[in-house]
């Protein structure tokens, strides 16, 4: 199947995934906490039961790695596979609060080739192609030009005594909606210096990079999908011109973070 066909058929899927998190969000549904302490809710594991049926059925030669889903080591025999979070951002979607999106990724050979993540509570349809740029509802994406890194603009509720020279902005609790916001311009700085998983970050990587955007792990090294163990520590997205600057600013956490 030609990648414009595969692209349009996952984006309509995704869309339907996202209309049905929506009809049960802000209503009485199931809700606990997984060992370690995040949270689930029922809704997630519909849409994730829905995604994979229907994902799979578009393209049944490609493995599965999911939030929701028991890991199985098969997924490394596949080129390509699909990297899901069924809701990332569940604290807002059980709180009420719009800050939550279905995420999706489409990896092959380790590297995400398409990205779709699906914010109804926003109004807010991303998308990107490897090699054919980023979009939110349709107008193309571009991030900012920012020089500098003190002013920075960073999704956060309070800004650590350290980085005060930075400009705290909204911050929706999901991760891939706050990487996107710096393929937007509307933040010139996203990093998070702890081991994450795969499916919180992989669209909203290609979305960014394909806007233009600085992305690596919080050491600056290259991300890599669809890996043995599949959690990367830290995500840093940026404005390009100051991505060597934020690694720097952070490297000494992040050695002492990863070391502990």
């Amino acid at each position: 199947m030609p990648a414009a066909d595969i692209s349009a058929a996952a984006a309509q899927i995704v869309a339907e995934a996202a209309q049905m998190a929506l009809a049960r969000w802000r209503t009485d549904f199931r809700r606990w906490e997984k060992e370690g302490g995040s949270p689930v809710c029922e809704v997630d594991l519909d849409v994730n039961r829905m995604l994979r049926a229907r994902l799979s059925a578009l393209l049944p030669e490609a493995g599965w790695l999911s939030e929701e889903t028991a890991d199985a080591p098969d997924r490394l025999h596949h080129r390509r596979i699909w990297v899901v979070d069924p809701i990332d951002g569940t604290r807002d979607y059980i709180r009420g609060r719009p800050g939550w999106a279905v995420s999706v990724a489409l990896v092959e050979d380790g590297a995400v080739v398409l990205a779709l993540l699906d914010a109804p509570a926003r109004k807010e349809r991303w998308w990107a192609r490897r090699g054919s740029g980023a979009r939110r509802n349709g107008v193309a994406l571009h991030a900012g030009t920012r020089a500098e890194i003190v002013g920075a603009r960073v999704p956060a509720d309070v800004l650590p005594r350290s980085d005060r020279d930075f400009v705290a902005v909204a911050k929706p609790n999901s991760i891939a909606l706050r990487i996107a916001m710096v393929a937007a311009d509307e933040a010139d700085l996203v990093a998070t210096l702890r081991w994450g998983s795969e499916w919180d970050v992989a669209a909203a990587v290609l979305i960014a990079a394909e806007a233009g955007a600085g992305v690596s792990d919080a050491f600056g090294q290259p991300l890599a999908f669809n890996k043995p163990d599949p959690r990367a520590f830290g995500i840093l997205a940026t404005a390009p011109a100051i991505h060597g600057a934020a690694v720097s600013r952070l490297a000494e956490r992040a050695r002492v973070l990863a070391a502990g």
